[in-house]
């Protein structure tokens, strides 16, 4: 796999939509961030979408892997790959929203994100509830990372 930043034109919705079910949300956070991708020889096989709020404060708005390819570490490659070039950009904290349990909080507390806050109610306003194992999402964790 190779690990790149790529311009936003080149994100396959698809890929985004494994974890954001929204365009709508998508679109409002896509046209200017940072893209990250990790390729094989034939394709874009996993992204990251991230933000900057201010000089040193950015949020991961989104980070999915091809569904085939999941649990093969490429998301964790992928995510180290993206803090250790946000850190060369001067980026001291780095904060993102997930659902309250569920394979993705796992995955981000591995890397050593924290819980900062709780956002109740948060994916009940998505158009289409959201299901993980037979349980509704509701509210969503604020997470954060400090790189410094």
């Amino acid at each position: 796999m190779k690990y790149e930043q790529i311009e936003s034109a080149d994100v396959p919705l698809e890929l985004l939509l494994e974890a954001d079910p929204s365009e709508e949300n998508i679109s409002s956070y896509l046209a200017d961030a940072w893209c990250y991708a990790a390729k094989d020889e034939h394709r874009v096989q996993a992204v990251c979408v991230v933000k900057s709020h201010r000089a040193v404060l950015a949020e991961i708005c989104n980070i999915a892997v091809n569904p085939d390819l999941q649990g093969q570490g490429i998301g964790s490659h992928l995510l180290k790959f993206v803090l250790a070039d946000l850190s060369n950009k001067g980026i001291n904290r780095v904060e993102l929203g997930t659902g309250t349990f569920g394979y993705q909080l796992t995955f981000y507390q591995r890397i050593g994100f924290r819980v900062e806050a709780v956002d109740k109610d948060y994916f009940l306003n998505y158009p289409e509830p959201i299901f993980e194992n037979g349980i509704q999402h509701k509210d969503r964790l604020r997470l954060y990372l400090d790189l410094s």
